[in-house]
């Protein structure tokens, strides 16, 4: 045996239970370093809660996790309206469309009211329609024209994105790359919108 695998067979040594002044630690590290929700917050210290358990004496239920969340959204550490226009934004430079965004920020445990908020407008959903058939060779973007079965392709791979029926025929039966990105900059016309 080389010196290599008999270090991957030893047994990983248990971290530490928590205790109050770890368990803080470690969730202010956490909302530090990670833009989160504050439900994302929540699971991720209940994992650690579970992973490592609770040292406290006296207290054999462990934190109140739910509290401590709720203190961070109050002192402003973590915002599910400033993290869902985050992700929302993201999702959308990267050519996802408004109905992948809405799942993702339901994963997150952001409520509805805020994703409506955040929700892309039209201008900025066909830049992104755009955005993923230039990033992926499609419709106008593609090299030579695509036959019928890797159109039917192309047409499921944005729909997946998250995009609008309307917005993936658009896109793919533009005339040229010109026309694709000419349809997306109509929407900003008609409604004045500048938004990003």
């Amino acid at each position: 045996m080389d010196g290599n695998s008999q270090e991957r067979n030893k047994p990983k040594k248990r971290k530490k239970p928590l205790d109050p002044t770890s368990f803080e630690e470690m969730a202010l590290a956490y909302v530090a370093r990670f833009a989160t929700s504050a439900a994302k917050l929540e699971r991720y210290l209940y994992r650690k809660l579970r992973e490592r358990g609770w040292a406290e004496d006296g207290n054999e239920e462990g934190p109140d996790v739910s509290a401590m969340v709720a203190r961070y959204v109050e002192k402003g550490y973590v915002d599910d309206a400033v993290y869902a226009r985050a992700k929302a934004n993201d999702l959308l430079r990267r050519g996802y469309g408004q109905r992948r965004v809405k799942q993702a920020l339901g994963q997150a445990g952001i409520g509805e009211s805020v994703a409506d908020d955040v929700a892309p407008a039209e201008h900025t959903a066909r830049t992104a329609a755009v955005h993923l058939a230039r990033k992926r060779g499609f419709g106008p973007f593609a090299v030579e024209p695509p036959d019928r079965e890797k159109r039917e392709k192309q047409i499921a791979a944005m729909l997946r994105a998250g995009h609008t029926f309307d917005h993936v025929r658009a896109v793919l039966d533009a005339e040229s790359a010109d026309a694709a990105e000419q349809w997306a900059e109509e929407a900003r016309e008609e409604t004045g919108s500048w938004d990003a």
